[in-house]
């Protein structure tokens, strides 16, 4: 295990605290439905989007939550968003059908601050054609958790009308370069929140989440060698796990997070292994006298994609967990890469090459489907959130590398790092 000079070892036990915060709201359900109707089916092909207005909440940061849980649905594309100040109803007034039934409104979100020393917000929800409250929750939140206060309403607000889980309270972890070095850093699922835990390389990689969120592994060349680490957030330490000569490449973890698959040139040309933590135990998966790289491991942990140009150009193949079975993913293109699972495993992301550029792409597990995304600049390391809806990625169509998001169908692309700030290689946290 590596020693930390105390700087680091507090700036990962800041990251931790941070983390654990944002995880502590204490809910208290005031109001339930017995059975909750399902307003929006979001696996059905043709969703008609819901209108709904968000209602400014009155007391302190009223607004901001109200602008944040707004601007959080509105993203979805399954809402349309009404303006809530185009209501002659108050705030601060009882909730009446007939003031919202006017514009078209079919669900309203209204909701009041108090603050102390902890902030105290009750949320209600309602349905207007039906004129009655639906849903209403207290919460409670430490001062200055605006934000994941906001992000934990809009998730409920989220699952009370689709019955799905929200994504608002994920994070991203990417790669931040300034001053010849890189960083790892983490943010919020919409940019905000940027928190940075004091690792740093000449080059970092690949950061990769365990299933359950607590870990991360990457690479990172340091003192000129690449080697494989591991951020635990419940230990607040960070490990060197994997350590060979030539280039080594964290792939992702398997679901029990003690093993990983990785890519390391150990034997002369990159071949793809699985690592178990605990033995400090590697298995070779691929022989091949060409370049394999960037495995991705499935949902199940039954499979592996990878990069290979065995068959001339670097094309996408799948195997076996045990590096059985491999079969080509990628035809079309003359350069396909990056690869990354949905989370039900029926698809996959990556990054090809398209008219000189690389665009992203999904394709069905079983090669069919092929669908472009993109097609402005550069865009490449896609990154699939939990629910599957939403992809993060890099693309410098603004200039240099930055953080992009958009939705799976390619909708919605926005930009939620800093113009200017070079960022790249984002991944999507589990939870």
């Amino acid at each position: 295990m590596i020693k930390f000079v105390s700087s680091r070892a507090t700036t990962i036990k800041s990251t931790v605290l941070f983390i654990a915060l944002c995880l502590c709201f204490t809910l208290h359900p005031l109001f339930s439905v017995a059975d909750a109707r399902v307003y929006i089916d979001i696996t059905s092909p043709a969703i008609k989007k819901l209108p709904l207005a968000v209602s400014e909440f009155s007391g302190p940061s009223g607004r901001e939550i109200a602008d944040i849980i707004r601007d959080d649905l509105d993203f979805t594309g399954i809402f349309l968003v009404v303006d809530g100040s185009a209501s002659v109803e108050a705030p601060s007034q009882p909730f009446d059908a007939k003031n919202w039934s006017v514009l078209g409104v079919e669900v309203v979100v209204k909701g009041t601050v108090k603050s102390n020393s902890n902030s105290v917000s009750t949320v209600s929800l309602y349905d207007v054609g039906e004129g009655k409250e639906i849903f209403k929750k207290e919460y409670q939140a430490e001062a200055g958790l605006t934000r994941p206060l906001a992000h934990t309403i809009a998730n409920d607000i989220y699952k009370q009308i689709t019955n799905e889980d929200g994504i608002f309270r994920t994070r991203i972890a990417y790669i931040a370069r300034s001053g010849g070095h890189d960083e790892l850093s983490i943010m919020d699922w919409d940019g905000q929140r940027v928190n940075r835990p004091g690792i740093k390389g000449s080059l970092l990689l690949s950061p990769r989440w365990s299933k359950d969120g607590s870990k991360l592994i990457y690479s990172a060349e340091r003192n000129r060698q690449w080697n494989i680490y591991l951020l635990d957030f419940k230990k607040q330490s960070e490990k060197k796990v994997f350590s060979a000569r030539g280039t080594n490449l964290a792939g992702d973890f398997f679901p029990n997070a003690d093993e990983f698959a990785l890519a390391s040139s150990m034997s002369s040309t990159s071949n793809i292994y699985l690592y178990r933590i605990s033995e400090s135990r590697i298995v070779r998966l691929t022989s091949s006298r060409s370049v394999e790289v960037t495995p991705t491991v499935s949902p199940d942990g039954t499979h592996i994609a990878f990069v290979s140009d065995r068959q001339g150009s670097p094309q996408i193949f799948i195997m076996d967990k045990e590096g059985y079975n491999i079969r080509r993913l990628t035809f079309s293109g003359p350069y396909n890469t990056a690869p990354s699972w949905s989370p039900k495993g029926d698809k996959i992301v990556f990054s090809g090459r398209d008219g000189g550029r690389n665009q992203i792409f999904t394709i069905n597990v079983d090669g069919s489907g092929i669908a472009q995304l993109t097609d402005r600049g550069n865009n490449e390391d896609p990154s699939l959130s939990p629910d599957g809806r939403y992809i993060v990625f890099t693309s410098d169509r603004d200039g240099g590398r930055s953080i992009y998001i958009m939705r799976a169908n390619g909708e919605a692309q926005k930009r939620i790092t800093p113009k200017g700030m070079l960022a790249f290689g984002p991944r999507w946290s589990p939870n």
